[in-house]
């Protein structure tokens, strides 16, 4: 059993942890504590990418291994260009991340981290007592981005499952803009599934294709390689391509309240903790954002996750799941109203949450009012 009393322990160094402790380390207030990271992996793989957006140069540019500065939306009937204003689409590595929060806490002799697999976290008096695999651990305040919450709990809420696979392809010929991304492109669609093709190109040959279904199931494997071909052959149509990696992943975009899991001296971070944003599944930019909103609670004496969330905002992701959850066939239809009479960098401001009533009400007055209104009724009757 390791003696050391830490002031906090962070459980997993993924985005959500990294940010947390990058945040801690380059706060004053944290000079004098000792803060303890677990994590059961090596982090020496790029096993995701993140992407996100923000308006000029940001904290992160160093590491950005690409940016687009427009972007399209295809409903399947017509090409809209997004206007994002002051906005770039940028995307990191999650390996680039790693190595550079790795390479900025290992000198740092605040910071002990240990590669552990954590299987039990419980308060005893005024520490938390910590078991992992190859020792036992004492913290006064834990940050853990473990789920703790059952897949029969989350899938009871208005839950909906954004999973995928993509394609890192090169081609012979020269056929992607890498000025332009593509959002959501609705012309090769699964069945009555909401799903879409997402595409980042990052050269004239060379691109992220990514098939993509926002729905309640997950498919077998062999659609997304299915779609994946049929997205290539049928749209792009390269001529002879290669695919050079892939990528793949299930995201929950929901509206329990994992945050519900957090104590006293518990705290839950990253998907554990509420930090996904329900309606797109977008969390790199959140896991900055809440890191220091999380300091900030912690030096003026609150529960570090008060007040995180926009209550507000977090209702309409709730409204909007609920329909993609029951009426997942209409989200080709939802989305490409949505982009269709909003400008994208309106769009942005308010997945960001940053908008207020006016802007909202332009934005859901772009929808069928009675989806909404069933929605609303499903909520107050549950």
């Amino acid at each position: 059993m390791c003696t050391t009393v830490y002031d906090f322990a962070i459980i997993g160094a993924g985005a959500a942890g990294i940010h947390l402790a990058l945040a801690m380390q380059e706060d004053s207030f944290f000079l004098d504590k000792k803060i303890l990271i677990l994590e059961k992996d090596a982090k020496n793989i790029n096993d995701k990418t993140w992407c996100f957006w923000e308006a000029g140069k940001g904290k992160w540019d160093a590491l950005i291994e690409h940016t687009w500065e427009n972007g399209i939306v295809h409903t399947g009937d017509k090409e809209i260009q997004l206007d994002l204003g002051d906005y770039n689409y940028k995307m990191i590595r999650s390996l680039d991340f790693y190595d550079y929060g790795l390479e900025k806490l290992k000198g740092d002799t605040r910071f002990d981290w240990f590669k552990e697999e954590v299987s039990e976290v419980m308060s005893v008096g005024d520490t938390v007592m910590i078991t992992a695999a190859e020792n036992s651990y004492q913290a006064k305040q834990v940050f853990d981005s473990r789920v703790s919450a059952g897949n029969n709990e989350i899938a009871s809420a208005n839950t909906v499952l954004q999973h995928f696979k993509g394609w890192f392809i090169e081609t012979e010929e020269a056929i992607f803009d890498p000025n332009h991304f593509t959002m959501m492109d609705f012309r090769l669609t699964w069945k009555d599934r909401n799903s879409f093709t997402y595409l980042l190109p990052f050269s004239e040959r060379s691109a992220l294709v990514e098939f993509t279904f926002f729905s309640p199931d997950i498919v077998d494997e062999a659609v997304y390689d299915q779609m994946l071909q049929n997205y290539v052959e049928q749209i792009l149509k390269p001529g002879k391509f290669r695919v050079t990696g892939t990528e793949s992943g299930v995201i929950p975009m929901s509206d329990y309240p994992f945050h519900r899991h957090n104590t006293r001296q518990i705290t839950k971070i990253g998907t554990a903790g509420s930090w996904v944003k329900p309606s797109s599944g977008y969390s790199f930019k959140n896991a900055e954002v809440f890191s220091q909103k999380l300091l900030t609670n912690i030096k003026e004496g609150r529960e570090p996750s008060a007040g995180i969330f926009s209550q507000k905002h977090r209702f309409y992701d709730s409204l909007f799941l609920n329909i993609l959850k029951n009426k997942n066939h209409l989200g080709q239809s939802l989305f490409s109203s949505m982009y269709s009479k909003n400008s994208g960098s309106q769009i942005l401001r308010f997945l960001d949450e940053e908008t207020g009533i006016r802007e909202d009400l332009k934005i859901m007055a772009g929808f069928d009012p009675l989806l909404f209104m069933q929605a609303l009724w499903a909520k107050f009757r549950a």
